[in-house]
């Protein structure tokens, strides 16, 4: 039976040229073998999967090779290359520094340094994984690593550069490996699959690519997993299902729900999702993932960012068009705040539910504002007929709502011109009101007419009507001289220093400067200095005082206390202090307590 090679090591890179997706990291080292400017220590970094090992032995294996070719590649040809490519190589080292980690360790292999290769050029030393060196061990390597012989290059390797500590960075050429992009990913899936003599459907490889996360040896790793489920053959349902992932379907349906506002649609969905065993936080990631997706469709410059196959890039395109701008970027919001409070809710499940309703009713509340802001204006409707029954009343008139009361006419049917006298055109319009129906729908210029006014009363009413008449009911509101007693004063500043209850120097400072009674509606008010009139006068004391007591006449009249009379303001502390001095005893109570001064 032969054995089965996994295609992360079958397809293994085994040049520059064929390093997928860091082109710009192996054109660097292809010009530094070309100009033979070589360092002696390298450090790659970068997340797993993305080529750095492979790399590493690549670069240790070409700087070797005896015959280059025009392209500065590795011939495979020469001895070096053979006993590199069959791993019976004498000059390239690999050490797990995960494994071999203590300070021994990297004694053995400075030892190991100073002994020259037998064939090649260079002693290639790569250490994988170097993060995981401990400090004396870091310790123990960086003179070796800092000035090796000649012969010795150190190739180091990690993903997690910031474990390294600062004097082991210096002493390297740092190269940054970046994840492989899904068109990337998706390119080399199809070359991997025509070699393997499977067929695969392109949305399949972007889901691949996806749940790969930028990493290659991920991405061949779940291929040979969906070889082994479907075979040869393998689509886009069968990926779905054997790697248990939510696909695009769910979101595209979901937000054709919420443009719809079909809320219960949306909670089906949820539940689906929940049933298949996704968690919900990863459900409304992936949904915050898809309106991002969604949003940069909507223009053409930003098509480029989305990573995706170009049928399901369409499908983005289409309901990019159909989704409001607003929309999506309220969404977004509700859907991000919900991802950034789910760890603190105790009820995690109603969380994302009521994240999903409110989403679905961004358009139905939407649509309700563009229909009353489109809708007709409503007919005025015509005012209540009133009819005021006095003595020898004759009849009574219809009011109408066009006619301004200042221009209010006496009834016409109800008495002969002559008995109507000229000032009665100009009859009080707010001796009698009569309230609207419904008063939302009361607009500018609707105004209803009083009742019929019977012949007695005209004649009892004088030609004119004075203006205090009018605002009677209003009587004393305005009023700016209102006199008002010391305690009110008192009163007055006391809710005034109320205000600043989170301030407690400022309302202690008030509390402490009460006002008094001057004359001619003065204030004395007794400060210490210049500073503390200025900070009354920002506090806008005196308005406050002027409203309060309804009497806008007042005003401050400041008198400055002279530095020696001024009184001196004690803290708790020194409170506490000058009381303890005074009495020991008090010092003692407090220890025994154990009682702290606030």
């Amino acid at each position: 039976m032969e054995s089965f090679l996994v295609s992360a090591r079958k397809y293994r890179p085994a040049t520059f040229r064929s390093v997928v997706g860091q082109e710009s990291l192996t054109t660097t080292l292809r010009n530094a073998i070309k100009s033979n400017k070589l360092a002696h220590a390298y450090l790659f970094c970068g997340p797993r999967g993305v080529g750095k090992t492979t790399c590493a032995r690549i670069f240790a294996k070409t700087i070797n090779c005896e015959h280059l070719t025009e392209d500065y590649e590795a011939c495979n040809q020469c001895e070096s290359c053979k006993t590199f490519n069959e791993q019976r190589s004498y000059n390239i080292h690999e050490l797990d520094a995960a494994s071999n980690n203590g300070v021994d360790d990297i004694r053995s292999l400075t030892d190991q340094v100073r002994v020259p290769p037998q064939v090649g050029r260079y002693s290639v030393y790569i250490i994988d994984e170097v993060h995981m060196l401990s400090q004396g061990a870091f310790n123990a390597f960086l003179k070796t690593l800092e000035e090796p012989p000649a012969h010795a290059i150190f190739i180091l390797a990690t993903t997690e550069k910031h474990k390294i500590i600062p004097t082991i960075l210096s002493r390297c050429q740092i190269y940054d490996f970046n994840r492989i992009s899904i068109t990337d990913t998706v390119n080399h899936l199809k070359y991997v699959a025509g070699e393997e003599h499977v067929t695969i459907e392109e949305s399949a490889l972007n889901v691949i690519a996806q749940k790969s996360d930028g990493g290659m040896r991920d991405a061949l790793s779940i291929f040979d997993q969906l070889v082994s489920f479907s075979g040869n053959n393998i689509t886009y349902q069968d990926v779905i299902d054997n790697l248990n992932v939510l696909d695009y379907e769910y979101y595209f349906r979901l937000v054709n729900a919420f443009l719809h506002g079909n809320v219960a649609e949306s909670l089906l969905l949820f539940n689906e999702v929940l049933n298949k065993g996704f968690e919900a936080q990863h459900f409304i990631t992936g949904l915050s993932s898809h309106l991002r997706d969604v949003l940069v469709s909507k223009d053409a410059s930003t098509l480029q960012l989305l990573e995706v196959g170009a049928e399901i890039a369409e499908r983005y395109r289409q309901q990019a068009s159909a989704c409001p701008t607003e929309f999506i970027f309220d969404a977004l919001k509700i859907s991000n705040d919900c991802d950034l409070n789910y760890r603190i809710s105790k009820n995690k499940r109603l969380l994302v539910e009521l994240a999903l309703i409110r989403i679905s009713q961004l358009t139905t509340d939407k649509k309700k504002v563009l229909t009353a802001e489109k809708a007709p204006l409503k007919p005025l409707e015509a005012a209540e007929t009133v009819t005021t029954k006095q003595p020898g009343q004759v009849g009574s008139q219809t009011a109408s709502a066009a006619t301004p009361p200042q221009q209010i006419q006496p009834p016409a049917e109800s008495a002969p011109a002559e008995m109507t006298p000229p000032a009665a055109t100009s009859a009080n319009p707010v001796e009698v009101t009569v309230a609207p129906r419904k008063p939302a729908e009361v607009s500018v210029g609707k105004i209803n007419r009083p009742p019929s006014i019977s012949i007695s009363s005209i004649k009892a009413e004088p030609t004119g009507i004075s203006k205090p008449d009018i605002v009677s009911d209003t009587e004393g509101v305005f009023a700016t001289d209102k006199p008002f007693t010391a305690a009110e004063l008192t009163d007055a500043w006391k809710l005034f220093a109320g205000r600043f209850e989170k301030d407690q120097v400022t309302r202690g400072f008030l509390l402490s400067h009460i006002p008094t009674i001057g004359m001619d509606n003065n204030i004395n008010l007794s400060l210490d200095n210049k500073f503390q009139e200025k900070e009354i006068s920002q506090m806008h004391a005196l308005e406050y005082l002027r409203k309060t007591l309804h009497n806008n006449s007042l005003n401050f009249q400041i008198d400055i206390i002279p530095e020696d009379e001024q009184k001196v303001y004690l803290n708790p502390q020194d409170i506490y202090k000058k009381m303890a001095d005074a009495n020991p005893a008090l010092a003692l109570l407090r220890k025994n307590l154990d009682m702290e001064l606030d």
